[in-house]
């Protein structure tokens, strides 16, 4: 993975936008510091900029060549930022308008998977506590029930049985957006990282919680990650490749991540794309790019290169 911006110059200023107004701002705020150091000891002239509603007017505030993107979930990884980057007229780091809608959208990701013929596992939409019934029946139990349009786990839950699909539901539902149930995977869960259209090492997670939601993510100490994953060569290239397969469908570009489990029988079913994945000191990108040989300032500037052209026909892009 050899540099295609030598110069720290060449970036020329660069805004970090962090923050932002969506549930994982305090993640973001994390993610944001920890990737305005690193720009810094690379030299590169970075400002940070704590974003609350409005990204826009910071940025005509002050000169910018660049935006380094680390706002996390909706407002800044599900196009809305993008588009307003692209009206500017200033490049930016990772996917385009489209791509990122996509991502950020798990139902529609999840729909784009099912006619490119990638294994995703089946789901049915909520929309009141009368699909319960339906749900059931489709489905079967266990389920984990997931608002379509929230990052880092947050408002998911599992359900067992009718009672708390509808108490899951009623949960997910206060983050005003579509609602859905999914089969429960049992088996091995793994995240695939993939940095300017080559796949990092994957990860595996081990949790002691039903599941690898929010706490397992940013505060147990319980949370084992594997790097290398302990799979055959074979085995996890097969893996990098589906990983790759899901992040070109939907047009993703520049740096993401990859989230998948493999059932007992060894099958593969692709969960989400993360097209602006956590940077923390617990975030899997890092910890993937260490083992492929990667600082953490070494990552953040390889990620600010995908800032420059170009990304994939048809998706929108500085």
């Amino acid at each position: 993975m050899s540099k295609r911006i030598q110069k720290s110059a060449e970036f020329g200023r660069v805004a970090v936008l962090m923050g932002g107004a969506a549930a994982e701002r305090d993640i973001s705020l994390k993610s944001g510091q920890a990737v305005l150091a690193a720009l810094l000891k690379n030299n590169i002239d970075a400002v940070g900029i704590d974003v609350a509603k409005n990204p826009i007017q910071p940025l005509l505030e002050r000169r910018f060549d660049r935006v380094f993107n680390v706002i996390h979930g909706r407002g800044g990884e599900d196009g809305v930022l993008q588009g307003a980057l692209e009206a500017l007229g200033l490049p930016y780091t990772g996917s385009g308008v489209l791509a990122s809608a996509l991502s950020m959208d798990k139902l529609r990701t999840k729909l784009c998977w099912l006619g490119a013929g990638l294994p995703t596992p089946r789901w049915m939409k909520l929309q009141g506590p009368e699909d319960v019934d339906r749900c059931a029946d489709l489905l079967g139990f266990p389920v984990i029930v997931k608002p379509a349009e929230e990052g880092s786990s947050i408002g998911m839950g599992r359900a067992e049985n009718k009672i708390e699909l509808r108490e899951a539901w009623e949960r997910a539902s206060h983050y005003n957006c579509a609602v859905f149930a999914e089969t429960w995977i049992v088996g091995r869960e793994f995240t695939a990282g993939v940095l300017d259209g080559e796949p990092l090492p994957l990860i595996r997670l081990e949790t002691p919680h039903a599941f690898y939601d929010f706490d397992a993510k940013y505060r147990a100490e319980t949370t084992r990650y594997h790097c290398p994953a302990g799979l055959a060569p074979d085995e996890e290239g097969a893996l990098q490749k589906l990983a790759l397969q899901a992040c070109d469908t939907l047009g993703v570009t520049g740096w993401g991540r990859v989230d998948l489990l493999v059932d007992r029988d060894g099958r593969p079913w692709l969960i989400e794309v993360n097209t602006v994945p956590g940077m923390t000191d617990h975030s899997l990108v890092p910890m993937a790019a260490k083992v492929a040989g990667l600082s953490f300032e070494e990552l953040t500037w390889r990620i600010l290169e995908t800032s420059f052209p170009c990304r994939g026909e048809g998706d929108a892009g500085a």
